[in-house]
């Protein structure tokens, strides 16, 4: 934007006199002079001819400024003109000014003054300038219609929206419910299903709760006396292959730490406990009586070895199966060779002929938990004589340089008679591992 500075220089505009202000005629109506909001601006003259490419300057002489006094002391400075001076008058005749060039306007130039001027109709509202000057300026797009209601165009009606079904209440952020037409209660069926229904949750309710509580009490570890009892039922309530399972797998059992594994190859039917045992183990073990002889025999995996493992079921309380412990550790009862269980030779297997000159090692053992006596002896499979039969306890000790601790006789004993009192107290439920003591 170009201001007038650029075209103040003094060796283009002349002087210009001051000139006497001069009051409008009150009864004319102001013009743009008269508007305090409208700035005149003055003329500016034409710019000097451009001179041709080669041809010397022509010099234009310039009239000295005209020096006005000062004003003198107490005077009153002369009243500032409403507008702005006109063209100044030319002291002496001047050549004729070429026209401007083309491209540049010959009025009005791109000033401040000019936008400031012109800046009311820039910044007012069409439709504002148009209803004060009383024209018909045309609304801008988008402002909507002026005219009358009458003229406009119809507008299209909102949709209607679907009345509710009979019985629906419509909610605000919730899904409708149903409620019964006014005046209409709930019938007879309806309450019906309700009490079922509600009958029908208690039940369910009450058998969960039942559920549950039995669980807890099932949960609950049994007394010993519960315990006791059931293991004087566990030898009709518990299949035999639990009992005396038809493979055992002894891990680390064997001599030098070896893993041993026997196989049943026979089960004596259940009986009383006659011709079991010697005569003076069978005195041992009449105080606690006899409800029930269970019998089996097993074969290591080389067939050279045989072991008869047995369970008596005693008819005595917990107390006389104490007493009965106390007596044979306190009398060494289980380690006289006079006082031996005797071997299940079963026809047509290994142990066939398994008899009193066989027993090599043997074991006995009093469980306290449960009204049982456990008892295992080995032999050789081949039928050969044992003359001094060893307890297992004294075979499997470190060192033992005897026939039954050499060749595992004991080792079986002991592992058979440990496998078997533990699967007895499984059945029977029994919480610990009661230590009794052996042979």
């Amino acid at each position: 934007m170009s201001t007038d500075a650029e075209f103040a220089d003094a060796r283009h505009i002349p002087p210009i006199p001051p000139q006497p202000p001069r009051r409008p005629d009150p009864a004319v109506t102001p013009g743009p002079e008269g508007d305090p909001q409208t700035a005149v601006l003055r003329r500016i003259p034409a710019e000097p001819p451009v001179p041709a490419p080669g041809a010397p300057a022509a010099a234009h002489p310039v009239p000295p400024r005209p020096t006005v006094p000062p004003p003198a002391a107490g005077a009153q400075p002369p009243p500032r003109p409403d507008r702005a001076p006109g063209p100044p008058a030319p002291a002496a005749p001047a050549a004729p000014t070429p026209p401007p060039p083309a491209g540049r306007p010959a009025a009005f130039r791109d000033t401040a003054a000019f936008h400031l001027a012109n800046s009311q109709k820039l910044w007012s509202d069409p439709r504002e300038r148009g209803a004060s000057s009383g024209t018909g300026t045309p609304p801008a797009p988008g402002s909507g219609p002026t005219g009358p209601a009458s003229a406009r165009p119809p507008q299209p009606p909102w949709p209607a929206t679907a009345a509710p079904h009979r019985g629906v209440v419509p909610g605000v952020g919730a899904p409708a419910m149903l409620r019964h037409p006014s005046g209409r209660r709930p019938g007879p069926r309806l309450l019906g299903a309700v009490a079922c229904l509600v009958l029908g949750i208690g039940l369910i309710g009450g058998a969960a709760a039942g559920s549950w509580l039995s669980d807890e009490a099932d949960a609950a570890p049994a007394t010993a006396a519960a315990t006791f009892a059931k293991g004087r039922d566990v030898w009709h309530n518990t299949p035999a292959d639990r009992l005396f399972p038809r493979t055992v797998n002894g891990l680390g059992v064997g001599p030098g730490g070896a893993d041993r594994t026997w196989t049943r190859i026979a089960v004596a039917p259940d009986s009383g406990c006659g011709g079991a045992y010697d005569p003076k183990l069978a005195a041992a073990l009449t105080r606690a009586g006899c409800t029930r002889l269970l019998r089996a025999t097993y074969a290591d995996a080389t067939r050279t070895s045989v072991i008869t493992v047995g369970a008596q079921i005693t008819k005595t309380d917990q107390p006389g199966m104490r007493a009965l412990n106390t007596r044979f550790s306190t009398k060494s009862l289980g380690t006289r060779t006079d006082l031996l269980p005797l071997p299940y030779a079963a026809k047509g297997t290994p142990a066939e002929d398994f008899g009193r000159a066989q027993r090599a090692s043997w074991t006995v053992r009093i469980l306290t938990d449960i009204p049982v006596v456990v008892y295992a002896v080995s032999g050789f499979a081949d039928g050969r004589a044992v003359a001094e039969p060893q307890p297992a306890e004294e075979a499997v000790r470190p060192g033992a340089t005897t026939a039954p601790a050499e060749s595992g006789l004991g080792h079986d004993a002991k592992g058979l008679a440990d496998r078997v009192g533990t699967d007895f107290r499984k059945a029977a439920g029994s919480p610990t591992q009661t230590t009794e003591a052996s042979s």
